[in-house]
């Protein structure tokens, strides 16, 4: 009955509704803002709510957090620019929907699908917790390594033509982020003797350069084009549209939540990861993936926000943080006097239920302000291009430079722009480069973790990775999906396909 109380007083402030609420409709529109992350935004208000009490600080936190992780799809469908990394994947279908004219419904099913995703996670925040948390805690270094060998390996689902060129993108990606000095020896890499490189290169400034400032000259080729008028007339997609796609989302939504319990992983990698099983499991698409494909859409936008109930369990359960969020998060906590872990899970059980009503009523907001202001931003893909490409190139180099208020951010932004254009021109997916930068220090960090674990000793690293079910479960997929990529795997499965259809 505690809880049920402690669930329910968001509902019962209209106060604390109304800072949720807030915190959800600022989150969105922060969120769709490249270079403006959620992160950045619930930092900012630490120092903001400092002197408030810690229910009213949450709620805000927790709106924005949620706001923000779907808000990142708005300008990946309508301008090719990922407001967040988690919005990497819903660009590579969302922009086609938006040049065939179906921006509106792009919005609308990644909307729904959103707070579908968003549900998933809370319903297992709240049932699961201590069940999920054990099974993050069975993650050792090796895990995460393979888990970000697993990513790199999407190169496969991300490049629409050549597997070659995929993996040549996904390299140069994990190479772009191994520039700087090394975490552990400081020894420098990749940096040329040039001091700018020491501190490494920001994937936030790669990623809009790669998509937004690339998107902005490819245009150029076409600016005297007529601007295609978006389909706004229905925006909120039919009952049939979403049943058909509900296992999908369900599916995709169990991958998300998984995903966010890992500490520091987050909804980027099952976003990409939930793309990857969407692209494995539909058979017959009606529109071919990276084309327009809704399944292409719906994946990616309910993996990530169901990825935000995921981040909850480790931070509540055992004070570890699932992403950069919730790390932010635990600090407000001990600032307001509390200490997560078990022990606030025995102390104050009315903290963690308050959480899940908070994020079940901003997934609640998310679905109105979601459905709410599309006519107006699909004004965006009308506008002529002679507006438009000024406007992206704006909007790129202020989202480049708020993130470390540096103008070197800006000039490398312009020039993977460039090389970006490049590598469009010539085919080469822009995808796996992002990925690459991501991931690169997910799987350099755990590898030097794993090797010392194993006092760099190779037969017992592989002792200990096949000795643990974990480890041989994640190695074998690695394998598996690496394999199903190459010439011989594809020659076997057609001949297999062949003989059954006889």
């Amino acid at each position: 009955m505690d809880a049920f109380w402690a669930f329910a007083t968001v509902l019962m402030q209209p106060q604390l509704l109304a800072l949720v609420a807030l915190g959800t409709f600022a989150g969105i529109y922060i969120g769709a803002i490249p270079g403006l992350s959620v992160t950045m935004a619930v930092s900012i208000l630490i120092s903001f709510t400092f002197s408030w009490s810690v229910y009213p600080a949450l709620a805000l936190m927790v709106g924005i957090y949620m706001g923000g992780v779907y808000g990142g799809a708005r300008t990946a469908i309508l301008l090719n620019i990922p407001g967040a990394p988690s919005a990497i994947a819903t660009a590579l279908d969302g922009y086609p929907m938006a040049k065939r004219g179906e921006a509106g419904q792009a919005i609308g099913v990644s909307t729904v699908m959103s707070v579908i995703g968003g549900f998933v996670g809370i319903a297992v925040l709240a049932v699961a917790a201590p069940l999920v948390s054990d099974f993050a805690l069975r993650f050792q270094p090796r895990d995460y390594m393979f888990l970000a060998v697993l990513g790199i390996l999407l190169v496969g689902s991300l490049s629409t033509g050549s597997l070659v060129k995929g993996i040549f993108a996904g390299a140069l990606g994990v190479a772009i982020g191994a520039v700087g000095r090394d975490p552990l020896t400081f020894t420098p890499r990749f940096t040329f003797d040039l001091s700018l490189l020491n501190g490494g290169i920001s994937f936030i400034a790669v990623m809009i350069g790669m998509f937004g400032v690339s998107e902005a000259l490819l245009q150029l080729h076409h600016v005297d084009k007529k601007a295609i008028r978006q389909k706004v007339g229905r925006i909120i997609p039919s009952w049939k549209v979403v049943r058909k796609h509900l296992p999908l989302s369900m599916q995709t939504s169990t991958i998300g939540v998984t995903i966010g319990a890992l500490p520091g992983t987050g909804g980027d990698i099952a976003a990409l990861m939930a793309y990857d099983h969407a692209k494995r499991v539909t058979k017959n698409p009606e529109t071919p993936f990276g084309e327009g494909a809704m399944e292409g859409l719906v994946a990616p936008e309910a993996a990530n926000n169901a990825a935000v109930g995921g981040a909850f369990v480790p931070m509540m359960t055992l004070g570890i943080p699932g992403d950069a969020v919730t790390a932010i998060m635990i600090g407000a906590l001990f600032i307001h006097g509390l200490n997560p872990g078990p022990m606030l899970m025995i102390d104050r059980p009315e903290m963690f239920w308050f959480i899940v009503g908070a994020l079940t009523f901003a997934n609640i907001f998310l679905l109105i302000f979601g459905l709410t202001g599309i006519r107006l931003f699909t004004k965006l893909v009308e506008m002529p291009r002679a507006v438009l490409i000024p406007l992206i190139l704006i909007l790129s180099i202020v989202g480049a430079y708020a993130v470390n208020n540096a103008i070197t951010d800006v000039y490398w932004m312009l020039g993977f722009g460039v090389l970006g254009y490049f590598m469009r021109h010539y085919g080469y997916p822009l995808g796996p480069v992002i990925l690459g930068v991501i991931l690169s220090r997910l799987l350099d960090d755990n590898w030097r973790r794993a090797i010392i674990t194993a006092r760099e000793d190779w037969g017992r690293f592989f002792d200990g990775v096949f000795s643990s079910p974990l480890s041989s479960v994640l190695l074998a997929a690695v394998i598996f999906i690496f394999l199903s990529h190459t010439p011989p795997w594809k020659w076997a499965k057609a001949r297999l396909f062949a003989s059954r259809t006889k």
